[in-house]
């Protein structure tokens, strides 16, 4: 019961999202809703907006019936908890998350569609953000709590977190597939950790996802038909932010070791270091770092001779190589994590190296 519930939260968002991004993506193109190019941009033909409103309905047409399922039929709930052998209090206590990750993710997706729309100034969508990121962590308990027993220092470190990781993905959101398909591997490396930690809860909102993006990178992935835009962006990086905080990574009964709960920052390691990097190339330059331009670590690689499609897959293989490392951390001593440390920063030193290999190529031509 349990494996054929795990294929329907898959399976089933997935065909709705490739039904969804299908018809969005044509009405946006009758309605002119599309990005244009730009010199900011690296794309050079018109293409369709509001792959980011498939997204968002298809998370929307699963998660809500799932909220009312939890508060209208508990017998149902109870009976599948007993043959899938699991608490049911794991149901009963996320009500109230559900409804705030439901309220969040429509905050976050009315902000990123207008700006999609009307292009909103950074300062008021970081303080939007932050309203939401708060509020999730205050009251949807969407919070770290290892170690740290103030609850107003675990929501405002949460809260930065959840602001950081939704940037992220808005700043990754620059090529085609790369904002979604990173999401995906990010999500499924996370659902592993959930399952071994017997997360129901974090393990099916990670299917529902992931299926979901798996839909839309079939009109995302070079080259892509329609694009996300914030609509998309803001709600995958929210999603991200939230499974990497309610995943439970620590397993003191078990092993004893905190090392674990690094890995979010390592699972997150090529995302944040296009969002760093892009940030500081900016800032070194007098720009604005909320300022659109060609300068990610996607547009990098590319101007070293890659396809938009090799590209988008030496992204997946990076992501890859430093999660695959993260998933072993709750079972290794001290001297395993300093050796999946470096492993992670070995990774990034290559693309580094990749990236100015590429500026000496064009200062030699």
């Amino acid at each position: 019961m349990l494996k054929l519930s795990a294929i329907f939260l898959l399976a089933g968002p997935f065909a709705l999202s490739v039904v969804l991004t299908a018809i969005v993506k044509n009405f946006a193109a009758r309605v002119g809703f599309v990005a244009h190019p730009a010199i900011e941009r690296y794309h050079k033909k018109i293409i369709p907006l509001g792959g980011g409103i498939a997204i968002f309905a298809t998370l929307l047409i699963f998660i809500l019936p799932a909220t009312a399922a939890i508060k209208l039929l508990p017998g149902y709930l109870d009976s599948f908890a007993q043959a899938a052998n699991i608490d049911p209090s794991d149901f009963w206590g996320k009500i109230n998350q559900l409804v705030v990750i439901l309220l969040s993710t429509l905050v976050l997706f009315v902000l990123g569609l207008w700006d999609d729309k009307s292009h909103l100034g950074p300062f008021f969508k970081l303080a939007v953000q932050f309203a939401v990121a708060i509020t999730a962590a205050a009251f949807g308990d969407i919070r770290v709590e290892l170690f740290i027993e103030s609850k107003i220092i675990t929501i405002l470190l949460s809260a930065a977190w959840i602001v950081l990781i939704i940037n992220a993905f808005n700043f990754l959101d620059n090529m085609d597939g790369a904002a979604a398909g990173i999401a995906t591997i990010v999500s499924g490396i996370l659902f592993v950790a959930a399952v071994i930690s017997g997360q129901v809860f974090v393990g099916g909102l990670a299917l529902v996802f992931i299926g979901t993006l798996l839909g839309f990178l079939v009109f995302n992935f070079p080259p892509a038909k329609v694009f996300m835009g914030d609509a998309g962006s803001l709600v995958v990086g929210f999603f991200v932010a939230l499974f990497t905080l309610r995943t439970t990574y620590y397993h003191e009964a078990e092993s004893g070791q905190w090392y674990s709960v690094f890995m979010p920052l390592i699972v997150m390691a090529v995302p944040l270091y296009d969002f760093i990097s892009v940030t500081l190339l900016r800032l070194s330059q007098g720009k604005s770092p909320f300022i659109g331009d060609t300068q990610h670590f996607s547009h990098r690689l590319k101007r070293h001779g890659l396809t938009d499609t090799q590209t988008v897959l030496t992204l997946y293989l990076a992501t890859l190589c430093t999660g695959l490392g993260a998933t072993f951390l709750y079972q290794v001593n001290l001297a395993g994590v300093i050796l999946i440390f470096i492993q992670t920063i070995m990774i990034l030193a290559i693309i580094a190296i990749f990236e100015n290999a590429t500026k000496n190529d064009k200062i030699t031509n």
